[in-house]
């Protein structure tokens, strides 16, 4: 880790910052709280399908948001001009929106100020040439399709951002980031006898993009995309129906992410529309399943050293041996809830408010040897990775779409299936795990979150664990 550079000033050849602190305070009178949030965004992204370049773009983008809490109620106003006046002009807005003036508040304590930086490279582009871009792109379209001669189309993608932000307060405070953010996705279609099937493989995080574009790590998202596909060509159609099932370590966290991590943030709590709404201190899981939120872990895609009210990232646990003990709070949540914040407000931009979000959502490992898992495994599903899910949140209700599965019998992996879907809902889910593993791992650092129109970078993970009695969908026969 390192530390946060106090002379970060990016914006104050645009914004008198003493006069700045002045209309915010103004804006914030009779108000329980609020902010402005500064953001500077620089993103350059890459496509190469079929032997071309389909799609190249270098973005620069700036704006700020400002914001007033009162109660339940927010204003919030945004510009992509950084200036005093257009400053004026949205405070103006949200003030004729949410503040009682007459019915004056005192503002909530600002955030306490960290020094503490979990990203060790503030330069994702490292002034790579787009030459040498292209020259690499080709090199992995080539890579792939001569390792397998079955390769019919190669897809790669990599991208950049780097994201600088000041909050500032009220009160005088004021905080700031630089967040890194790389990319890289490989994807490939392989053909066989008539039959098509395709994989896919990537990763990424707060880091430099040069660190993807090593040889020794393109070249295992190659590999592993074909991988994924060939196995998906010899595979049988799923069976339907009531079974057990094994979640393999890793990416199938998303599936925990949805399922349960959702219903763990505070806006849904508070408003009573989360299936574990009012369960705090109650058994919502196995004794055996401890479930993390963890913003503090380095360069991992979903970590912020701050959150997008200035509060510092932090790991927070939510379930605790099965007992649910915490929900991710930003401020105006856990004030109305009487509970402590935890760092969790995030926004897609200046251009959106912040709200209670997860950032790097994991179970934590447990103690049973993941082979003894598969052993026990009479009759079910192993399912190793998963694409798109849907989620209701109100009442957990999940389906998921596996990307790699087999069928288990007695212990034993046997043929591949494809085309399976696990049905069920996450409270009912967290009670049937059966077993946990002692093999943790994170995701390679690809995922988004998309919540109220906001899309963030985000991280899931889990050990491997048996789940009884999911339904699963398919069209084989049993």
């Amino acid at each position: 880790m390192s530390e946060i550079d106090a002379t970060f000033k990016p914006f104050e050849t645009k914004l008198d910052m003493q006069k700045t602190l002045r209309i915010l305070k103004d804006t914030t009178i009779g108000a329980d709280d609020g902010e402005l949030f500064i953001e500077k965004n620089i993103s350059e992204s890459l496509v190469f399908d079929d032997k071309k370049l389909r799609q190249s773009s270098f973005n620069i983008n700036e704006g700020f948001g400002i914001r007033t809490v009162t109660g339940e109620k927010i204003g919030f106003s945004h510009s992509s001009k950084i200036t005093e006046q257009s400053i004026k002009e949205a405070s103006k807005t949200i003030r004729l929106a949410t503040i009682d003036s007459a019915n004056h508040k005192n503002l909530a304590p600002p955030p306490n100020k960290t020094n503490v930086k979990l990203y060790t490279d503030a330069n994702p582009f490292q002034s790579i040439p787009l030459k040498l871009k292209m020259d690499l792109l080709r090199q992995i379209d080539d890579f792939a399709r001569q390792y397998d001669s079955r390769v019919t189309q190669v897809s790669v993608s990599i991208s950049a951002s780097l994201q600088e932000i000041v909050i500032m307060r009220p009160e005088g405070d004021i905080f700031n980031d630089i967040r890194p953010m790389a990319r890289i996705y490989a994807s490939v279609v392989l053909e066989e006898n008539g039959k098509r099937e395709t994989g896919s493989s990537g990763g990424g995080g707060r880091h430099s993009l040069s660190t993807l574009l090593q040889e020794s790590q393109w070249k295992s998202h190659v590999c592993e995309a074909i991988r994924i596909a060939g196995v998906n060509l010899t595979a049988e159609p799923a069976p339907a129906g009531e079974m057990d099932i094994v979640l393999g370590p890793g990416w199938p966290g998303v599936m925990l992410h949805e399922a349960v991590g959702h219903g763990l943030e505070a806006d849904f709590n508070r408003k009573k529309t989360s299936a574990f709404s009012e369960l705090l201190g109650k058994k919502v899981a196995s004794k055996d399943v401890n479930i993390i939120d963890d913003g503090t872990i380095p360069n991992r895609r979903g970590s912020i050293s701050i959150d997008d009210e200035g509060t510092k990232s932090n790991r927070n646990i939510l379930i605790e041996n099965g007992i649910l003990v915490n929900y991710m709070q930003d401020r105006q949540n856990a004030r109305l809830m009487g509970l402590s914040v935890t760092g969790n407000a995030r926004r897609e931009s200046y251009a959106h408010p912040p709200m209670p979000r997860m950032t790097n959502t994991f179970m934590s490992s447990g103690s049973t040897n993941p082979k003894d898992i598969l052993n026990d495994l009479k009759d079910g599903i192993y399912a190793v990775g998963f694409s798109g899910g849907q989620v209701d949140i109100t009442n957990g209700k999940f389906v998921f779409s596996c990307t790699e599965a087999y069928r288990v019998k007695n212990g034993k992996i046997e043929t591949p299936v494809k085309g399976a879907t696990l049905i069920g809902d996450g409270p009912t889910a967290m009670q049937n795990i059966q077993a946990v593993g002692d093999d943790l791992s994170m995701d390679p650092g690809i995922g988004n979150c998309g919540k109220g129109g906001q899309w963030v970078p985000v991280g899931v993970g889990q050990p491997t664990l048996l789940i009884s009695g999911l339904t699963v969908g398919g069209s084989g026969t049993s």
